[in-house]
């Protein structure tokens, strides 16, 4: 590895050697423009085209690797960069190529065609169904998005169905939600604020990457402790619609599931949850039809798991990378906001500045949007929140005591009330149901319907965005 500046302070350029990685870390306000001059490089999986600006900002923490060596331009001052020769890009490599080994089979078998041949031959041949489990700030979701990006990269047409079950993270719409997406190209890496790119809106796309339309379900929380019981059913929802949809598709049920989940999965300080915790973790290997556990660098959940799921399915502990950044709580709330503004009025991040500042830019990143405010009268909109607003635990209630109102129960809101919660909320618009003249409705049927939008609720009006379409296109 070496180094070189330009004439310009804000330009350096890095040349790799092959299995290495420029990891770098920005500060607010900053950004990063990263051009491969030679060579192969890669972000999270996805690859980096040559002679190309691409842009990461707000706050962005990530890794240029490569696998051959690679000479790249860095424009910006970043808070911390450096180069490591210690990556477990080997570990995750090896994990894809056994998913890959799964979906070749599994695509034979609906094809009718013979298996490849192997010591596995006679063994059932099923799709890679993969949860992911970690502990906080172990890179779950970068091993997810890695996994993801080889399975697109291969050239084979694979759409593997990424499910996000972490309310905190967003996913490509906004925290408090989990969804689910079949992923046709990689999945780009320039913004926590779109940790795994965009969904498709009202604007025009140039990146399929951006054309996303995905599956949501709205659990209101960026944590699950508030409500699991509603976690779980979402849960189960979800389930119950990816694997409904991959049954139309052969194609798609072969690319598999890759499932993404909360830190909560992995350890919880209050032994209160450690029951609600293996009910969840349950919960997605019923829903998804889990058949591979990929532990992140945590050996005591590696020991768990394979003691619960071992005899069943396959557990594996795989390496946490060095690059990880411990994530603080100020940084995960300017996150969330980020995510907000970045969901409401579209992504962009300027170029970093240098003497030609116009020569560096990107125009996927111009992703300007123009949200339409309306007034809506409330009497025709209904509100309903799950559960009371904060509800103790039923271990603090008085023996023999029942809670008047349970954890699943819509509550009606008067949003003219000084006491509705709803000034400066953020709210979801919810799909009608398909048969609305059915007379058995009941009032948790409110829990089944999946998300059109979201409303952003303001003193006197409701600004309604363009939001995207909740339906998945196989």
């Amino acid at each position: 590895m070496s180094t070189s500046n330009h004439s310009s302070p804000n330009i350096k350029e890095w040349v790799l050697d092959p299995e290495t990685e420029y990891r770098f870390e920005l500060d607010p306000g900053n950004s990063l423009a990263i051009k491969v001059l030679k060579g192969h490089a890669e972000v999270f999986g996805a690859e980096l085209a040559d002679n190309k600006y691409y842009l990461f900002g707000h706050e962005c923490k990530a890794a240029v690797f490569t696998w051959q060596g690679c000479t790249i331009e860095v424009t910006g001052t970043p808070s911390t960069e450096y180069v490591s020769d210690e990556t477990p890009m080997y570990a995750y490599a090896n994990v894809h190529l056994a998913l890959e080994k799964m979906r070749v089979r599994a695509l034979s078998s609906y094809r009718g065609s013979p298996l490849p041949p192997g010591p596995d031959a006679e063994v059932d041949p099923e799709p890679p169904r993969v949860l992911v489990l970690g502990p906080e700030n172990s890179g779950k979701t970068s091993v997810c998005k890695i996994l993801t990006n080889y399975a697109v990269r291969v050239g084979q047409g694979w759409t593997p169905m990424y499910v996000n079950t972490d309310p905190s993270e967003g996913g490509w719409t906004v925290p408090g939600s989990i969804s689910a997406v079949p992923i046709t190209a990689p999945i780009g890496s320039a913004s926590p604020a779109s940790p795994l790119g965009s969904a498709a809106t009202s604007a025009p796309t140039i990146l399929s990457s951006k054309a996303l339309l995905p599956l949501v379900y709205w659990y209101g929380h960026p944590e699950i402790k508030r409500n699991p019981l509603l976690m779980d059913r979402l849960i189960r929802n979800m389930g119950e619609n990816v694997i409904e949809r991959q049954d139309l598709n052969p194609e798609g049920r072969a690319s598999g599931i890759i499932v993404d989940t909360p830190s909560s999965f992995a350890s919880s300080t209050s032994s209160n949850f450690t029951d609600h915790r293996q009910t969840l973790i349950r919960a997605c290997v019923d829903a998804f039809r889990i058949n591979v556990i990929l532990i992140v660098g945590h050996e005591k959940l590696n020991v768990e798991m394979q003691r619960t799921y071992g005899s069943r399915m396959t557990v594996v502990k795989i390496p946490k990378s060095g690059g990880v950044v411990e994530l603080d709580l100020q940084y995960r709330q300017r996150v969330h906001a980020q995510q907000l503004h970045t969901y409401m009025y579209g992504q962009v991040i300027p170029p970093p500045r240098r003497p030609s500042a116009s020569a560096v830019g990107d125009p996927d990143l111009d992703g300007h949007l123009a949200p339409s405010s309306s007034v809506i009268p409330f009497g025709e909109l209904s509100f309903l929140r799950i559960g009371e607003k904060s509800m103790a635990p039923s271990s603090a209630l008085p023996i023999g005591a029942a809670r008047t109102v349970n954890e699943m129960q819509p509550i009606p809101l008067d949003p003219a009330s000084p006491g509705s919660g709803l000034l400066n909320a953020i709210v979801a618009l919810l799909a009608l149901p398909v048969h609305l003249e059915d007379t058995e409705r009941y009032d948790e049927e409110v829990l089944d319907l999946q998300v059109s939008g979201f409303l952003a609720m303001f003193v006197s009006i409701i600004s309604l965005f363009f939001a995207v379409l909740i339906e998945i296109k196989n």
